[in-house]
């Protein structure tokens, strides 16, 4: 399908169409089923607007990149194509982006002030690292400007490299050996001070594949500087984050958002979220989370997560929601139906009203040329 801007229908909702299908052509009387559905909650819009935010998620099951800001009152959605689009971090200036062998930076094009196609940021990926399948999940940069990212698939800590496919910076003790086993499924990566400091795995084990045995209670926090552990018996842990001198962390298989209490390592939950979370920022009070529908696979089947659904008389959801917090209240919401059902990432882009982002899949790409000197255009 081509890169299209998604219209938004309403202040509540909006919708792209639906890709072509050869093989059941449409007819003018029955118009083609869009191929997703987003929805917001009544005041998401003007929520945005006063935060004076945007927001960027990535959709890896559907290969999807997509910004959501406000236009008129209205949400604004815009969605590009991106093979397995899955680690997301910066701000609004600089976006890095995780694909399946590529690692990819964009940068705004756009001086303060200028709209392209009535759009404040217009983020063209101007360096694609080409690192292979390394499963990159998380990613940060830190103030030194060093970009460091988790390969998943060799559990380790990576940086980039101008000859290789990554650089190793850090992995867990127990892992005795750099390889592409997926071992322990070491997924997030948070900074403090400025620097790589705290991580998230499923599990402590040490052979290929080995940390699906430990879905439900495995789950553990480590802090890379002393290789200590800062908090353990979680269900798949996802996404830590240091926020207002707390780290924060999803308890994704009990779909819980909480903190972890550094003196005691007791994960304390504010908020419990119907789907499996991966992705989290913050924005002022308020947290934002990605929710995912879980797939029937041995990944998912017999989580806590799914005695929680049925207890609370509650079906898995896709989508992001707003949690504040001073009292764990969901305050609004996001939600996908159609092709998109998982989301990975989320981050916020800070004094930014309606974003756009180019991809490959038209020629846009080849026809915007931006140059330090306009005179030369």
């Amino acid at each position: 399908m081509s890169d299209t801007l998604v219209p938004p229908t309403s202040s509540q909702s909006s919708r792209a169409a639906a890709p072509p299908a050869p093989s059941v052509p449409s007819t003018p009387s029955t118009p083609p089923e869009p191929w997703v559905q987003i929805y917001g909650s009544h005041g998401l819009a003007e929520w945005l607007t006063r935060q004076s935010l945007s927001l960027a998620f990535s959709t890896y099951q559907t290969g999807k990149f997509f910004l959501i800001g406000c236009n008129a009152g209205q949400l604004s959605v815009f969605e590009r194509t991106f093979d397995r689009a899955m680690g997301l971090c910066g701000n609004a200036q600089t976006l890095w982006l995780s694909t399946r062998s590529q690692l990819w930076r964009f940068e705004n094009m756009l001086p303060a002030g200028q709209l392209h196609e009535e759009h404040d940021r217009l983020y063209v990926p101007r360096i694609g690292y080409t690192t292979g399948d390394l499963d990159i999940h998380d990613i940060v940069v830190e103030d030194s400007g060093r970009v460091v990212f988790v390969a998943t698939a060799f559990s380790a800590l990576a940086t980039l490299s101008p000859r290789y496919s990554f650089q190793p910076v850090w992995k867990p003790p127990f892992i005795s050996k750099l390889a592409s086993e997926d071992r322990c499924h070491l997924n997030g990566l948070a900074l403090r001070d400025g620097k790589v400091r705290y991580v998230t795995m499923v599990s402590r084990s040490d052979v290929a594949d080995g940390w699906r045995d430990y879905r439900a209670d495995g789950g553990c926090v480590m802090d890379v500087t002393s290789n200590d552990l800062v908090a353990q018996g979680l269900s798949m842990p996802h996404s830590p984050r240091w926020y207002r001198e707390q780290l924060w962390v999803l308890n994704s298989g009990k779909g819980e958002f909480g903190r972890v209490d550094l003196n005691s390592g007791r994960f304390e939950p504010l908020a419990f979220c119907p789907g499996y979370l991966r992705g989290l920022c913050f924005a002022g009070d308020y947290a934002i989370v990605s929710l995912s529908q879980p797939r029937h696979d041995k990944t998912f089947a017999g989580l806590p997560l799914d005695g929680e659904l049925e207890r609370r008389g509650a079906g898995p959801q896709c989508g992001l929601q707003v949690i504040d917090l001073k009292s764990g209240n969901i305050v609004h919401w996001l939600k996908t139906d159609g092709m998109v059902s998982e989301i990975y990432d989320v981050v916020t882009l800070p004094g930014v009203r309606r974003p756009m982002a180019l991809g490959f899949k038209t020629d846009e790409i080849q026809r915007l040329l931006v140059a330090d000197d306009p005179g030369i255009l």
